[in-house]
C-alpha cells in the first residue's frame, strides 16, 4: 500500500508531536527515546538512531505500510496499530479523551487516501474506508512479528499451567470482548445448576441489529475420540452430548427481556482438537445440528489472542511514560 508522501510526513509529524499551530500543541512531543518507545509498542524493533526524527519515522512508515495487507479497502494492521497508539486517550494534551482536535487533523490528513479514524465503543482508534465503509479485522493467519511470536510463546506457556476456569475468565474472555461479542456471560464452575452444558453464553449484532447468540463448552486439554478420558485429554462423547443439551437449552438476555436459542455452539480446547474428534461429533449429529457447531482449538486461540494484542495474563504491563520525563532526551 502506497500513501502520498505528503501524507506520510504529515502522520510522521503527528508521531514526533512537532508543532501543529495548536496552543498548545494536539499531539505529544516524543524525543529520541520515546520514538523508540512508540515503535516497540507497536511490537516494532526499530531504534531510532538521532537521525532527523520526522524524516526516520517518515522512513519507518513507509516500511509499515508495504506489509502484507487483506486488500485494498484496509491497511496493513501494524499501520492500524500506529493510529490506535498515537490515538490513545491518554495521549491527549489539550483537549478532553475524546481527542476531537486531533482526529480531525489526522482524518484531514487520512482523508487523501481515502480512510478516516474514528473511536470505537472500546474507546480505541480505528481506520475506516471512507468508499467501502470497511474497517478492518484482526487476521490471526499473518505472518507474526518477532515481539508477536514471542507473546504467543509466553501464552502457550500460560495455557500449559493454566486451570479450566483461568482459561475461560483470563484467556477466552478478554479476547471474546476484544472480537466485538457482547453480554458475555460465564457459568463457571462452582455452581453447574444452571449451566446446561454452557460455560459461556455470548451475543454477537449483526449490521442489520439482528442477534446472534453463541454458547461455549470449554475444556482445558486435548479432546480426542479414545473409549475413555486419559490424563489431561478429554473425551469427545462428554463434549458432545453437552454441545447438545447446550442447543437444546435457551438463554436470557436481560436486553430483550426474553430467552433465546443459542444458534451456534462453539466447543474450544486449550489443547489440540483431533481430526478423529472432529468427525465422531459430526457423525453422531443430526445434519441441522451439525451446521451449528463450531470448533476453536489451541492454535486459534494462540493467533487470535496473539492478534487482538491483549496481555499475557500474569505478566505486569508495561510501564507508560510520564510527560515529566519528556525532558531527559535531546530532540533531534
Amino acid at each position: 500500500m502506497k500513501f502520498r508522501p505528503r501524507t506520510v510526513q504529515a502522520i510522521a509529524d503527528m508521531i514526533c508531536g512537532n508543532a501543529d499551530g495548536a496552543k498548545p500543541p494536539l499531539f505529544k512531543y516524543r524525543s529520541s527515546s520515546y520514538l523508540t518507545e512508540f515503535f516497540t509498542e507497536c511490537d516494532l524493533d526499530y531504534q531510532h538512531n538521532n537521525e532527523t526524527r520526522k524524516w526516520w519515522v517518515a522512513e519507518k512508515l513507509e516500511l509499515i505500510l508495504d506489509m502484507p495487507h487483506p486488500n485494498a479497502q484496509t491497511t496493513p494492521p501494524t499501520f492500524a496499530t500506529v493510529i490506535e497508539l498515537l490515538m490513545d486517550p491518554e495521549d491527549a494534551t489539550n483537549e478532553e479523551n475524546d481527542r476531537k482536535g486531533a482526529l480531525a487533523a489526522l482524518n484531514l490528513t487520512l482523508a487523501r487516501e481515502g480512510f478516516e479514524a474514528f473511536y470505537g465503543p472500546d474507546k480505541k482508534c480505528h481506520l475506516r474506508h471512507i468508499a467501502t465503509n470497511t474497517v478492518a479485522k484482526p487476521d490471526p493467519h499473518r505472518p507474526f512479528t518477532a515481539a508477536e511470536q514471542a507473546r504467543r510463546d509466553a501464552l502457550a506457556a500460560y495455557l500449559d499451567k493454566c486451570s479450566e476456569d483461568d482459561l475461560i475468565e483470563k484467556v477466552l474472555l478478554p479476547m471474546l470482548r476484544q472480537l466485538g461479542f457482547q453480554r458475555i456471560t460465564a457459568a463457571g464452575h462452582k455452581d453447574k445448576a444452571l449451566e446446561y452444558g454452557k460455560d459461556v453464553w455470548m451475543k454477537f449484532t449483526l449490521p442489520t441489529t439482528h442477534g446472534l447468540y453463541f454458547g461455549i463448552q470449554a475444556k482445558k486439554g486435548k479432546l480426542d475420540s479414545a473409549g475413555m478420558t486419559k490424563g489431561s485429554n478429554e473425551n469427545v462423547a462428554e463434549v458432545h452430548r453437552q454441545a447438545v443439551m447446550m442447543l437444546g437449552h435457551g438463554v436470557f438476555d436481560p436486553e430483550t427481556n426474553k430467552r433465546h436459542l443459542v444458534d451456534h455452539a462453539y466447543i474450544v480446547a486449550g489443547g489440540e482438537i483431533t481430526k478423529a474428534a472432529r468427525n465422531w461429533i459430526g457423525e453422531n449429529l443430526d445434519a441441522a445440528t451439525r451446521s451449528k457447531i463450531m470448533f476453536m482449538d489451541r492454535e486459534d486461540i494462540l493467533n487470535l489472542y496473539t492478534v487482538t494484542n491483549l496481555p499475557i495474563p500474569g505478566e505486569a504491563p508495561k510501564p507508560r511514560s510520564s510527560k515529566a520525563d519528556l525532558d531527559d532526551d535531546i530532540p533531534f
